[in-house]
């Protein structure tokens, strides 16, 4: 349109030039000059028009567009139009890029993107914590230079990603067993997973442990008990040999039994998905009766003492009662004879007019050394494992402790030294605690005594 209009004024100009008289040569050349200014006019006004868009196409912003009249208006309006389409389609595209490396992040595995010549394009957090990395450090780093493990810089070079990879790594919290897969994508670029399967192994090893553990514990009287049998049929005893024999080989099987009994007690408390009960119990006839199966068990080798406060206790009657009388058995058995045993229940103050409650076993035997301590509720851990079975324990006592009271919201705390003794202490939170009265109530035989 715009070289149109040039192209008659310039035919205007021309044509009043050559249809004019001489004698009017004056006004040709005034309406020759005036097409020739018009014409520059709009010559320059395109040619600013131009310039102006160019400097907008190199930097585009959608508050400063230019205005323009005529034709140049509508340029204007439709590039700035297709920027606001561009913008927000490159927005939508950021937004979406964005939750995805948010997703990633959050995701409990390591993520690596790894190129084709080996180095790390990107990594989140999680991979990053994994392999020891800084995520933006380390960007651009060949991988194996940052990863040296042995076992993982050959699985790269074997190309041979089927199968995943167990890395074992040391870091400032301890020893990493990774579990590592790579999986190719793209024209020679590696995306690395890597999952933390520590806990997972140490879960393994225990169940191995455990059932290594139950094997070999009920395979022992087992063995006693069959080797009786064979010996009653193949030899002549004397009544009072036949007698021992079938002695010793009760003792076996009520260990058996008790063992059994134990692992019950055991999986009930591990797998059973309902809250305990809300019984309200009795704690000072509660302590009285654990101090008579004390002295039962104990036959006059011990001291027994008992106290309680006048309260009771929310919770389930019988695991309550499971996990206290383990407590006071395994004291009994391994107090040296004359020992002192404490067993007291106290409520404790704990401000904002709330108390806690604390059942706790002391006696002054042999003690525990500091290293055993934090193990000793493992299944079927024993510090002396000669003693623990000559006393007649399972090695489950005090894993039926430990779940019965978090199954309680009720912590176990163990303080010993070798040479002065143990206390084991069990502390229920203010809501499973209901005192009544101030005073203690001190067990009978205790005051008859």
């Amino acid at each position: 349109m715009r070289s149109v209009i040039l192209r008659l004024l310039l035919v205007v100009g021309a044509a009043a030039v050559l249809a004019w008289p001489a004698a009017h040569w004056l006004g040709a050349s005034v309406a020759l000059a005036l097409a020739a200014l018009i014409a520059l006019g709009v010559v320059a006004f395109d040619t600013l028009a131009r310039a102006r868009l160019l400097e907008w196409l190199r930097l585009p912003q959608r508050d400063g567009l230019p205005r323009y009249p005529g034709a140049w208006a509508e340029v204007f309006y439709r590039s700035g139009r297709q920027l606001r389409l561009w913008q927000g389609r490159v927005q939508r595209e950021a937004d979406k890029l964005q939750r995805f490396i948010e997703a990633l992040q959050a995701s409990p595995n390591g993520v690596m993107l790894i190129d084709a010549q080996g180095q790390i394009d990107w990594c989140n957090a999680t991979s990053a914590a994994h392999f020891g990395l800084d995520p933006r450090r380390d960007l651009r780093q060949h991988a194996v230079h940052l990863i040296r493990n042995p076992e993982f810089v050959a699985y790269l070079a074997a190309r041979q990603f089927t199968e995943p990879l167990l890395l074992r790594r040391s870091t400032g919290r301890g020893n990493l067993l990774l579990n590592v897969q790579v999986i190719p994508y793209g024209e020679g670029d590696k995306l690395l997973l890597s999952r933390d399967v520590t806990e997972l192994e140490r879960t393994e090893a225990m169940r191995r442990d455990f059932v290594a553990n139950v094997s070999h514990e009920i395979k022992t009287p087992l063995t006693v008990i069959a080797g009786f049998v064979e010996s009653l049929r193949s030899l002549e005893f004397s009544a009072e040999e036949r007698e021992h024999v079938l002695e010793l080989m009760q003792q076996q099987s009520d260990r058996m039994r008790q063992l059994v009994d134990d692992l019950l007690t055991l999986a009930h408390l591990e797998g059973d998905p309902h809250p305990p009960g809300e019984e309200l119990l009795d704690m000072p006839a509660l302590v009285a009766r654990l101090a008579s199966d004390a002295r039962a068990l104990s036959g006059g080798r011990h001291r027994i003492e008992a106290s309680a406060d006048a309260s009771r206790l929310r919770g389930a009657g019988g695991e309550l009662a499971s996990a206290f009388g383990n407590l006071v058995s395994n004291a009994v058995r391994y107090t040296p004879e004359g020992g002192l045993l404490q067993i007291r229940w106290r409520v404790l103050e704990s401000g904002l007019d709330e108390a806690t409650g604390e059942f706790s076993v002391s006696d002054n035997g042999i003690g525990i050394a500091p290293e055993h301590i934090p193990r000793l509720t493992e299944r079927f851990y024993r510090v002396d494992r000669g003693r623990s079975r000559a006393s007649g324990g399972t090695g489950l006592g005090l894993a039926i402790v430990k779940h019965a009271l978090l199954r309680h919201q009720a912590e176990l705390r163990i303080t010993s030294r070798p040479g002065e003794g143990s206390t084991f202490s069990a502390r229920f939170p203010a809501q499973r605690v209901v005192p009544l009265l101030a005073q203690s109530t001190p067990d009978p035989e205790n005051a008859a005594a």
